[in-house]
């Protein structure tokens, strides 16, 4: 995936991740998301690299595609668990989720 395709919407590459300490396992960022989270065997919800691979690493980020920006951004704001971040890649601030300002 080029850059572009992982951009937000100033043209800043974003990326997703998951606390998963937090996460109620609702799955409802998998409704919304299905290509960039899952839920695993332990009901958690995870994301997935570009490659559909399960990230299950403590803080693991995937780049957030351009298309499923919006879906992303709703998964953050509609997760009861306040647990998915996505950040911008080249300075690590939160742009969406629980810890922005």
């Amino acid at each position: 995936m080029s850059v572009q395709q992982e951009a937000g919407v100033d043209g800043e590459a974003l990326e997703v991740w998951i606390d998963q300490d937090l996460c109620t396992g609702d799955g409802i960022c998998a409704q919304y998301a299905p290509e960039v989270f899952e839920l695993d065997i332990d009901g958690l919800a995870y994301v997935k690299s570009p490659q559909d691979e399960l990230l299950q690493d403590t803080g693991a980020t995937t780049p957030v595609p351009l298309p499923l920006l919006t879906d992303v951004i709703d998964s953050a704001k509609e997760c009861p668990g306040e647990c998915i971040h996505v950040r911008r890649v080249s300075d690590s601030v939160e742009v969406y989720g629980p810890d922005v300002a």
